[in-house]
């Protein structure tokens, strides 16, 4: 068995394909992203209350890195140790990792929680209601409907796939 070097990419061409070394589709998606950001930015300084956006980014991304990483990893490491590794007793028969089918759903209610806990949790009842005339007490009930809807979901799936590998153990 031999061992090969990875083949680098061809740069011999000229043009704006060898020295930025994807294709022009590439390059032009770059720069249409890169324009409605640079647009979005413009915008937030344009605004009165530019300082407090960059407070809020700034603290989103002190809270994700500092915070929700190492919690969110740690989980991801004990749930792997705990469901991820296949078991060597049962090699005959095909594997389908539940890791996924947990992680997932689990994953977006989270956000979703993020996104709506202050009505999830009753926190802004009085101005929630002053500004709607509505109650934040459905939210509870209706974010843990769909996390099981989620789950459910997932568990649907994941029974297909475990069925289809056990069929079809190619």
């Amino acid at each position: 068995m031999s061992t090969m070097a990875p083949e680098k990419p061809d740069r011999s061409r000229g043009g704006l394909l060898g020295l930025y070394g994807a294709g022009p589709l590439h390059l032009l998606a770059v720069l249409v992203s890169f324009a409605i950001a640079g647009y979005g930015f413009l915008r937030i300084f344009d605004s009165p209350d530019a300082f407090n956006v960059l407070l809020w980014f700034g603290g989103a991304i002190i809270a994700h890195d500092v915070i929700a990483f190492p919690i969110y990893s740690g989980l991801g490491l004990i749930a792997y140790g705990a469901l991820g590794r296949p078991r060597e007793r049962d090699a005959e028969v095909p594997q389908v990792s539940v890791l996924n089918h947990v992680r997932v759903p689990l994953l977006l209610s989270a956000f979703t929680f993020i996104a709506w806990f202050p009505l999830i949790l009753g926190l802004g009842e009085e101005r929630f209601n002053d500004q709607t005339g509505l109650s934040t007490d459905v939210y509870l009930g209706r974010w843990l409907l769909l996390t099981a809807a989620l789950l459910a979901i997932s568990a649907v799936v994941y029974a297909v796939r475990l069925r289809k590998a056990r069929q079809d153990p190619g």
